[in-house]
């Protein structure tokens, strides 16, 4: 009888220690969904860069996907406050010489990289093939790394941007637009060499007047540090950024609503 108490004993403290632990492992959870919806880290970015002009492609149906993206619910730019205050850097630096920041896209959400991925997937929709990826198939644009599961967008210190000439009001002329898919978007195109700032021109249709203009762009956002993609001259990545590790989830709206 008191082997069978002690059974009985030891049977009921092991449910309830499997209990406890399953009720961890489900605060855990929480815990770790509830961090990738925390915006308490980000800041609007014209709050910090009050003059930034904002084309947030994904807001508008003119993206690659060819409609407003997942989880962009208002044109507005998010980022890490250290992001912004970089950037704001960045800014002050270029305007000095006549020139002002344009964002196409800054802190992207997981749902809306989840709707790249749910695009990439179906080879059937080629609507905005002949404006972004001409000479790709999908699986190119997934192999290239222009769409992939996780993008560092998502973790709030990753912005793409261009320049804008402040006498003109107009973009510098970059040789190549935003999301263009292919080797033209490469940084070092042409003949171009980012690290030397030479260029010896190997396609007639790309200028050093477009190579310097990115030259411009990158080599202010490295001053400021953010590292450079070595695919697309329009992407830019804090270095030591706050959040490595966490690839957030909640909308692209005003902080606070």
């Amino acid at each position: 009888m008191k082997r069978n108490r002690q059974w009985i004993l030891a049977a009921a403290m092991m449910l309830i220690c499997g209990y406890l632990n399953s009720c961890k492992s489900a605060q855990d959870m929480a815990r770790a969904k509830d961090k990738t919806m925390d915006s308490s880290g980000f800041v609007t970015v014209t709050d910090v860069v009050p003059d930034a002009i904002l084309e947030i492609r994904y807001f508008s149906s003119y993206n690659f996907v060819g409609t407003r993206i997942d989880g962009y619910e208002e044109p507005v730019a998010l980022m890490t406050r250290q992001a912004a205050d970089s950037l704001r850097a960045v800014s002050d630096d270029l305007r000095r010489h006549g020139y002002c920041l344009k964002i196409y896209d800054a802190y992207r959400p997981q749902r809306a990289v989840d709707h790249f991925l749910r695009w990439a997937l179906d080879e059937s929709d080629t609507i905005t093939k002949a404006y972004f990826y001409p000479r790709l198939t999908k699986q190119q644009v997934f192999d290239g790394e222009y769409v992939a599961e996780k993008s560092g967008h998502s973790r709030g210190s990753t912005v793409d941007l261009t320049l804008v000439d402040m006498k003109t009001g107009k973009e510098l002329d970059m040789g190549g637009t935003f999301d263009w898919f292919g080797i033209e978007s490469h940084p070092d195109y042409g003949g171009g060499n980012p690290e030397t700032l030479d260029f010896q021109p190997t396609d007639s249709n790309f200028t050093s007047e477009q190579f310097y203009n990115r030259m411009v762009l990158r080599t202010a956002m490295e001053r400021h540090g953010f590292l450079p993609l070595e695919n697309e001259w329009w992407h830019f990545r804090l270095a030591g950024e706050p959040f490595p590790d966490t690839y957030f989830n909640f909308p692209v709206r005003t902080l606070g609503h």
